[in-house]
């Protein structure tokens, strides 16, 4: 499903864009964090209690393989992707927050992704070796850190980082979608329904939760499309690669099913969603009347 050469490149593409992650950073921002508990903790409670929960409920209630729920659990115990900071900027959402809470769930979840693991896999009875995932984290937070000390040295080098990142983000998920798709097409189609309900269910729903979830405690629209998107949209690449560095053989080709069709729908997802903030944002916005009258 995914070759030698694909993780390969995976690895380096996620070194990267855990490089530009942190480049986004200064020691300041987790400082600002910090000062506003509030928004931090609609960040954690949407990552690791909305995404685990959802993944949860659809291993529970949809007739699914072991192999494909584990998928399923380790794609919804993920942190938000830097994907989710392009579809808030098209959005109009606040990008500010957006980096914020794609960096805390991503720092918080060296910790909250293996408890959460370890509460759900006991739950579904499902094994997941948690120490493999932690040594994995772990490391991804050593980029972070470069990339970090790269924007304190020099700001500009810091931008280009962070945009590369970013980019790369989504160059992977269209990296699926063209060379992925047309080599895995048997696969593709005798994948059974409960299968892509599962993967595209884990961001739609995810995504409806996030935004409801935001309207209740009665946050700004604009921060409301933001907690949306940073809640449905999870770190795809990065799953696929904790996938591929944890497990192997044909044992990891099978877990890395979920997340690979995930990367590949969140991104059709997640442009309606766009599309429709977008359409309810120029709505909201009344045009001013041509003269003064």
């Amino acid at each position: 499903m995914v070759g030698a050469f694909e993780q390969a490149l995976l690895a380096l593409m996620i070194f990267v864009i855990m490089l530009g992650m942190g480049a986004s950073l200064t020691p300041r921002d987790f400082i600002l964090a910090l000062k506003r508990p509030y928004g931090l903790a609609i960040g954690v409670i949407s990552q690791y209690g909305f995404m685990p929960f959802i993944g949860f409920l659809l291993i529970t209630f949809l007739p699914l393989p072991e192999a494909i729920a584990i998928g399923v659990l380790i794609m919804a115990c993920m942190p938000g992707g830097t994907t989710s900071n392009i579809f808030t900027y098209f959005s109009k959402g606040n990008l500010a927050l957006s980096v914020l809470m794609t960096v805390t769930s991503t720092v918080f979840g060296v910790i909250l992704i293996p408890i959460v693991l370890l509460i759900y896999a006991s739950a579904l009875d499902l094994e997941i070796p948690r120490e493999n995932i932690i040594a994995t984290l772990v490391l991804l937070l050593v980029p972070v850190a470069i990339g970090m000390t790269m924007r304190k040295i020099n700001a500009n080098v810091g931008a280009v980082t962070e945009f590369m990142g970013s980019a790369l983000a989504l160059f992977f998920i269209l990296f699926i979608m063209v060379s992925w798709v047309p080599r895995n097409w048997q696969f593709l189609v005798t994948t059974t329904p409960a299968t892509y309900v599962a993967a595209i269910g884990l961001g739609l729903f995810g995504i409806t939760i996030g935004y409801t979830f935001a309207r209740v405690l009665r946050l700004h629209p604009r921060n409301a499309r933001t907690v949306a998107l940073e809640t449905g949209i999870q770190n795809g690449p990065l799953a696929i690669a904790i996938v591929a560095f944890t497990f192997s053989g044909d044992q990891a080709q099978s877990y890395m099913a979920v997340p690979a069709l995930y990367s590949l729908f969140i991104v059709i997802v997640s442009t309606l969603v766009t599309l429709v903030f977008r359409r309810a944002n120029t709505a909201a916005e009344q045009k001013l009347p041509d003269s003064l009258l």
